[in-house]
């Protein structure tokens, strides 16, 4: 059963101690109301008491948060607007701050950007890329002040070939603004690699390597001749292989009885010799066909095989080959 209504505060705080109803006399109530940290809206309210019925509370509009506008450090504006709100925090220009490298982020995500933007745009082949020479892992860090690890900074040199392989005709602004900025400075000072020429014999030269192994061709049209340090091929290299693998440039274009063939090597065992005599082969026979690179290139003859004989450890039979283990 409900108690009745006190209508009386003092009444209603009666059970109180001494101290309470010293401080919560109705004398005193018009001084708190006007105290900051007591809501005059609820004074009314405190004239009834009841056990049976809970206090209503009064239902405050929703308050809207923005955040504070970016404070421009370099243009400071002076606001003689008392009305526009003073900044209450320092908003970050990027939203990669809090990230372990902010511009990182922001260069890796610009580029995945423009290559999912533009990947309908035609592309050129693989083997007709134009070249192109990006900034290090050293000149970047410094540039962006920021640890950069090499895997990513491979994953934004992989970005960075996917809009490499845009066609030229079709390849928005943008992206070449953001390729210059990748570009490598002081490409000027790169070698660029020497265009062969034929000389007033009709001759082209080309060199090629392989282990230990230094081959110098001459190649000039004729009926299909080849000296190898003054000596036929058959001379030179006795085994069957050997020739072949020499000769490969001109059997896979099908130029066997087109040129001769002058060739000094030095250095190396036969197959180094002959494998060397390849490369050079094909870089003398590109100055008198260039048309002749995709077909080259697809028989493996203007690749260079950087490979060498791995070294012998201590310990080893050869290079990796262990021991025989015997158990007694």
């Amino acid at each position: 059963m409900a108690r009745p209504s006190v209508n009386v505060v003092s009444s209603a705080i009666a059970w109180t101690c001494s101290n309470c109803r010293q401080k919560m006399r109705p004398s005193l109530l018009p001084s708190l109301k006007n105290r900051p940290w007591m809501r005059y809206s609820r004074w009314p309210q405190m004239s009834s008491f009841s056990t049976s019925s809970s206090r209503s509370i009064d239902a405050e509009p929703p308050v809207e948060i923005r955040a504070a506008p970016e404070i421009k450090f370099d243009k400071p504006k002076v606001d003689t607007d008392a009305s526009t709100p003073s900044p209450a925090r320092i908003i970050p220009s990027s939203p990669s701050y809090f990230t372990g490298s902010p511009t990182f982020t922001d260069d890796t995500l610009l580029l995945q950007s423009l290559v999912d933007k533009y990947s309908q745009v035609p592309t050129v082949a693989a083997d007709q890329i134009p070249r192109a020479y990006w900034v290090t892992v050293g000149h970047y860090r410094s540039t962006v002040s920021e640890r950069v690890t090499s895997s990513k900074f491979a994953r934004l040199q992989r970005l960075l070939g996917q809009l490499n392989r845009i066609h030229r005709s079709f390849m928005p602004e943008e992206v070449q603004t953001v390729l210059q900025r990748f570009t490598r400075p002081g490409l000027e000072k790169i070698a660029q690699a020497k265009v062969g020429k034929i000389d007033q014999w009709g001759r082209s030269l080309g060199v090629g390597r392989r282990k230990e192994s230094t081959a110098r061709v001459w190649l000039v049209e004729g009926t299909g001749e080849v000296l190898v340090n003054g000596r036929s091929i058959t001379e030179a290299f006795p085994r069957l292989h050997d020739r072949e693998s020499a000769l490969w440039a001109l059997s896979s274009a099908q130029r066997m009885d087109k040129y001769n063939v002058f060739a000094l090597i030095q250095g190396g065992g036969l197959t180094g010799q002959a494998e060397s005599m390849t490369l050079a082969l094909a870089k003398a026979l590109l100055v008198h066909e260039p048309a002749l690179k995709p077909a080259l290139r697809r028989a493996g003859c203007v690749t260079s095989d950087a490979r060498r004989v791995e070294r012998k450890k201590p310990g080893r039979v050869k290079a990796r080959k262990r021991p025989t283990w015997v158990k007694r």
